[in-house]
Order: structure tokens, then sequence, then C-alpha cells
């Protein structure tokens, strides 16, 4: 196939055309041109003939690279493909060398000097030697027979030569992998260098650096990615939604407040939701607190816990979510925004944190979920004795007043609209018989 417009074209006969009218037919032409059978020729001669003869197969050599590309693009371990490339390379240059080390040995002649080829009577057993020399040669150790003849002294000079740009090129291809198995690192998960540096600066304690540590190897082992919108940032918005999907679609349905949406509501919620991690003994939020946010377990287990941070008063488990009743506005909540309970993450907890302008923005399109909300969090302040029932009810009658009020001014607004009608209705006939008479005075005059 090939690309139109960035999509796949797999038609037969369009593809013929466009490959029979491509650079590349050519040149594939000339590879596999059978130009070995002209060995078979009276008067050439065959064994010294077969490999030159068989030169123009190195024109396929761009389809080769092509090929590597596109594997090293699809393959899910680049890094490994490229070491395996670079190791088909090296294996391919010292074969090579030990040819072009065979042929000088026959052309100077096979055992007349301790440099050159022996005379083996195997031919497996030639070749064996002549990768095994061109292997000391390329990779420098040394310990090779020394050099009698001045094509031996260019020869292992070149190989040299070789030698040093063959090393240079592995070690930069090396550096090049390792460099990119770090880069992806960092683009998945937070190095914790800077901020151990950091605490070692400033003197604090090593039970905080170890839990800072342990943080960061929980993240590397459990494959939790907080950097994961980062790395989807480039996307354009549909594409966002729909890997976002992908990875976070079935927790999320897990959540029970998320079980009753349709699929693509979630497909759009997911966009708003930040994941976090919280380690063992860590206060994901404390009473009095201003609530800025609200959170979704995904996994994990968290501990309401009293005023002293031991005693715990219930457990959070999967599929729940806390934090809404300091976001949302409940009539007689004399907490306000701030935060009604402490939330402490028992384990390593992996939540979902959903800010305030987006449940606003959730809500208003979801009028069901924020009567469940408002529901369970008005439920949740009875139990605590933080729900002002006279206040809630002054708050009902202040907002049936007001609505009251909106309807008065809406059937007022309505009749204001009904008289201005008529009144412009009136002014465009006034107009026009105005017209009428300006016409006919036209007339008589």
């Amino acid at each position: 196939g090939f690309l139109e417009d960035g999509i796949l074209v797999q038609d037969v006969s369009r593809t013929r055309q466009h490959y029979l009218g491509s650079w590349t037919f050519p040149w594939d032409v000339m590879s596999v041109l059978p130009t070995e059978l002209l060995c078979l020729l009276p008067g050439l001669p065959r064994v010294p003939g077969v490999p030159a003869a068989r030169a123009n197969r190195c024109l396929r050599v761009p389809r080769l690279f092509e090929a590597f590309d596109r594997c090293e693009t699809r393959t899910g371990w680049p890094n490994a493909f490229r070491v395996a490339k670079l190791m088909l390379y090296l294996l391919l240059g010292i074969h090579w060398h030990s040819c072009l080390y065979f042929a000088l040995s026959t052309h100077l002649g096979l055992g007349a000097d301790p440099w050159v080829c022996p005379s083996f009577a195997r031919p497996l057993r030639r070749y064996l030697h002549s990768f095994y020399f061109s292997t000391l040669v390329l990779a420098t150790v040394g310990d090779t027979p020394a050099p009698q003849r001045e094509e031996e002294f260019l020869f292992l000079t070149a190989g040299f030569l070789l030698a040093v740009l063959g090393f240079a090129t592995i070690t930069g291809s090396i550096s090049t992998v390792i460099v990119d198995l770090s880069s992806a690192a960092t683009a998945f998960y937070p190095d914790v260098g800077p901020v151990r540096r950091y605490l070692r600066a400033w003197g604090v304690g090593r039970r905080l650096a170890g839990r800072v540590v342990r943080w960061h190897q929980h993240l590397r082992a459990q494959r939790k990615l907080p950097a994961e919108w980062e790395v989807l940032r480039h996307l354009p918005q549909g594409l966002q939604a729909e890997v976002a999907a992908s990875v976070h679609l079935a927790a999320l349905q897990r959540v029970g407040l998320f079980r009753s949406w349709e699929h693509g509501v979630l497909r759009q919620l997911v966009l708003r939701l930040r994941p976090q991690v919280f380690g063992p003994g860590e206060f994901v939020c404390r009473r009095g607190d201003v609530g800025r946010e609200m959170y979704f377990i995904r996994e994990g287990r968290l501990a309401v816990v009293a005023e002293d941070g031991v005693t715990q008063l219930a457990v959070l488990g999967e599929g729940l979510y806390f934090g809404e009743i300091s976001l949302i506005n409940i009539k007689g909540n004399t907490a306000g925004n701030r935060r009604t309970a402490n939330i402490l993450s028992i384990g390593y907890s992996d939540l979902f944190c959903l800010g305030k302008e987006d449940l606003a923005e959730v809500l208003a399109e979801f009028p069901c979920a924020r009567a469940a909300m408002e529901a369970k969090g008005r439920e949740l302040l009875l139990r605590m004795g933080q729900l002002d029932a006279g206040a809630e009810a002054a708050a009902l009658a202040a907002e049936a007043e007001a609505e009251r009020r909106l309807q008065g001014l809406e059937v007022a607004l309505e009749g204001l609209q009904t008289r201005a009608a008529r009144l412009l209705a009136q002014l465009e006939a006034s107009a026009l018989r105005m017209a009428l008479r300006v016409q006919r005075l036209e007339g008589r005059l």
C-alpha cells in the first residue's frame, strides 16, 4: 500500500500503478536481475566471479533501511530493536572484512606466510579463521601475526582505522539508547533525584526522604503514570479522549455515581480527571481546609479518622467518592466550603481528582448527578450535625421567594414585550399611512 492524504491505500490496481510509476521500481528490477548467470558463459571464471556478479543485490539496501525504519517505529521495543540492528551491522561488517581478508590471502597465496589464511582443506575452517582474524582486527584486540608485505600492512592499517570508526559509532549508538531509555522514564515518571537533593540541602530527616523515595518506587513498580497528561497534551482533543478512555474508562465505571452515565459522557469526563497517588499515612484532606477538588477512589483504601489522626471512623474503598460537600452548595451547610472530615490513606491509594470548576461544568450538564450528590452530602451533614435545619428552611424559603419574584419579572417582561410589539406595529402602520398621504399629495401637485 501507499499513503494518499495520510490514508493507507490498499487497492491492488492503484498500488500497482503507483509502484510502477515510482523511482524504486527500476532499482528493484535491477536488483533482482539474475546477473550470476553470466558466470556460466564460456571463457569467464566461475567461482571468483560469483560474488562480483551478485553486486546488484546491494541496490536493495534502501529498501532494507526503509523496512528497519518501519519496524523501529511500530515495534513496542524500539531500543531493543536498535541494539539488535547494531549487532547485525557489526556482524555484517566483520563478515565483509573477513571476505576481503580471504580474497587478499588467495591473491597472495594461502599459507604463503603466517599472516595470510592457512590452506585448510575444509572451506568452513577457512571461513572461521578469516572471521576470527577480522574480529581481532576490528575489535583492536591485537594478537595478530605481524604483516610481511606491503599489501598486508595497508590492509591491516585500513582495518584498524575502520575499527576506530566502528567503535565511535557503536559507543554513540549505545549512548543514544541509554539516553532514550532515561528520557522515556522521565516522560512518564517524576525524577526522584532533585527532590532528594532538595531535602538533603535543607537537612530534612531521613524518614521523610525515605517516604519520598518509596513513593517514587511505588509509581514505577505499579506503573502509575502521574505525568500522563503531559504525554498526551500534543494529541487532538478527540484522540486524547479515545486514549484516556481506553486506559481509565473501566476504572471510572466502577464508581457508583457514573454507572448510569452514557459512554460518550464518560469519555469527555475522563479528560477532566487528574490521577493522583497518595502514600501510607498521608492525609488526602484535613478537616477545616478549603475544598478545591473532589476525589474518586480508583484503587486502595482510605480511612475517615478522628481529630487525633488515629481513630478510624469509617473506611472508604474502591468505587466511592468524597470531598464533594465543600464544593457544591448544600443549603444549611454550616461548614461552607471547608472540609468536614479527615481522610487518611491507609496504604498506597490511586485516586481521580476533579477540580471545582470542572465539577461545576459537569453538574450543570447533568442535574441528576447533582441531585444525587446533594442528597448524599445532606445525609452526611445530618449525621455529623453540621446541617442547620433553620438555615436550610430559610434558604429554601429565600429560593422560593426568589423563584416567585423571578416568575413575576418574567411575566412583567412578557407584558412589556407585548406592549412594545403593539407600539412597533402602530408605528409601522402610521408610517405606512403617512407615506400614502405623501404619495397622494405628490400626485395632486
